[in-house]
């Protein structure tokens, strides 16, 4: 006897693992929202926190990347809640808001250099867990 199986039949593994994975992702552009949140409000207060970088080529005044922090890290907390529903429209807007503020932490290494490469490894695990599941498997 033959069986055949359809070819969008999905195992709920599968289906665990993916939904699984997206829940990942919205933990971690959640929480790393949340970090961007803090160091953009540190960046306003101009705290004492922050590293003098008088040499560095991508030079903004502490207040400036404060308030792109707090920018984007909100937007990041907004996405990460579409992320809960696991829409569409929320997949693609978290894998370029990481990707966004992979290089903003980048360029502000020299300021505070152990919470940027921290956050750059958040945003790179949140864009594997989403870019890792398929998006069939997500709708069935």
């Amino acid at each position: 006897m033959a069986t055949t199986t359809s070819p969008h039949h999905r195992s709920a593994g599968a289906m665990a693992a993916a939904s699984g994975l997206t829940i990942f992702a919205a933990v971690m552009l959640f929480i790393s929202g949340v970090l961007d949140l803090f160091r953009g409000i540190m960046g306003i207060a101009e705290n004492e926190v922050f590293l003098n970088t008088p040499n560095y080529v991508f030079k903004f005044d502490l207040t400036s990347w404060g308030w792109i922090h707090l920018a984007f890290g909100a937007v990041a907390v907004v996405v990460s809640l579409g992320l809960f529903t696991a829409a569409t429209w929320a997949r693609v807007l978290a894998i370029g808001i990481a990707a966004l503020l992979i290089v903003i932490n980048f360029l502000t290494i020299p300021y505070y250099p152990v919470w940027s490469i921290t956050l750059i490894a958040l945003y790179g695990s949140t864009i594997w867990a989403l870019c890792v599941v398929r998006r069939d498997t997500l709708n069935e």
